[in-house]
């Protein structure tokens, strides 16, 4: 069973929807749904998370022994698995969701992807008379929880529009970046700021405690200026504290700086930052930190 934190949802008239994967984020993510009034089948990889999915969030939900039985009559349908392969696996094909989907019917997708996959689903989508949204999420497990994800969008506005009333039962912000692969663009923006400010935080949290400073009593301070970020608010006490078990895992986080690097080759960006941060997590997987969070980069400058 997961926790959802209570959150007020926007009335909304009730829709039939499908959810493919149902991890750490779209267990939550789902169960919003649910809550929010809709009509939701899921469908994991693993059945025995699907079916206890259903156990806890009762009769307005169903189970699916593959993806495409799970988008049938479905309005839209989300996904949020792992990589481009996953992705693929659960959307293209015999059993994907796009063989089982409705005319008209949108996928949503908020798998942290490629921009390439994304516009080969959106041409597969439109190809059959669908429609496709790339929307990877940023706000981690705890965002997810709570409701409160950032969402960002790429696809079609007509598509963007239907959606959105929708997805926000998990999502604080859901936003339409431009055309498709957009959404996923902008959460390479979002992981290159994320990959530089971590480790600043480390280098800082590790410098004050070699001083021999208070850092919880530094942080309090330094957070009220300049200095302050989500990191440090969120990730700086617990770093201090030597704990690392919040969410988004070092190994996802490879993943991610991977097709933004990917990217970036295509696109001539240079990212020297990045791609040492990149070689430090790699550091860190190697010190058996794959699970361990982001902020865990403190952990090799000890």
């Amino acid at each position: 069973m997961t926790s959802l934190n209570p959150k007020t949802y926007d009335p909304t008239p009730s829709q039939s929807v499908a959810f493919l994967g149902l991890g750490v984020m779209g267990y939550p993510m789902a169960g919003h749904l649910v809550q929010a009034g809709h009509r939701v089948s899921v469908y994991n990889r693993s059945p025995a998370k699907a079916q206890a999915f259903v156990a806890e969030f009762g009769a307005a939900t169903s189970s699916a022994a593959t993806p495409r039985e799970a988008a049938a009559g479905a309005d839209i349908v989300f996904c949020c698995v792992g990589n481009d392969n996953d992705l693929r696996s659960v959307v293209l094909g015999a059993g994907g969701a796009l063989a089982g989907m409705k005319p008209g019917a949108v996928l949503v997708d908020h798998t942290t992807a490629s921009a390439d996959v994304a516009r080969e689903l959106y041409t597969a989508a439109r190809n059959l008379g669908l429609q496709f949204v790339d929307a990877p999420v940023s706000g981690g497990q705890a965002g997810a929880q709570n409701g409160a994800l950032t969402v960002m969008c790429g696809g079609d506005a007509a598509a963007f529009d239907a959606v959105r009333p929708v997805a926000m039962a998990f999502s604080r912000a859901f936003t339409l970046m431009g055309a498709s692969g957009a959404g996923q663009l902008t959460k390479m923006v979002n992981q290159i700021c994320i990959a530089g400010l971590v480790q600043g935080l480390s280098e800082a949290v590790a410098f004050g405690q070699n001083a021999g400073l208070d850092m919880n009593q530094v942080l309090d301070v330094i957070g009220k200026g300049a200095a302050q970020s989500w990191q440090m608010d969120n990730r700086g006490k617990t770093m201090v504290a030597d704990k690392f078990d919040f969410g988004f895992a070092v190994d996802w986080m490879r993943k991610d700086l991977g097709l933004v690097l990917d990217e970036a080759k295509r696109n001539g960006s240079r990212l020297p930052v990045t791609a040492l941060v990149d070689q430090f997590y790699a550091d860190v997987q190697k010190m058996g930190g794959q699970r361990w969070d982001t902020s865990s980069l403190i952990k090799r400058l000890k």
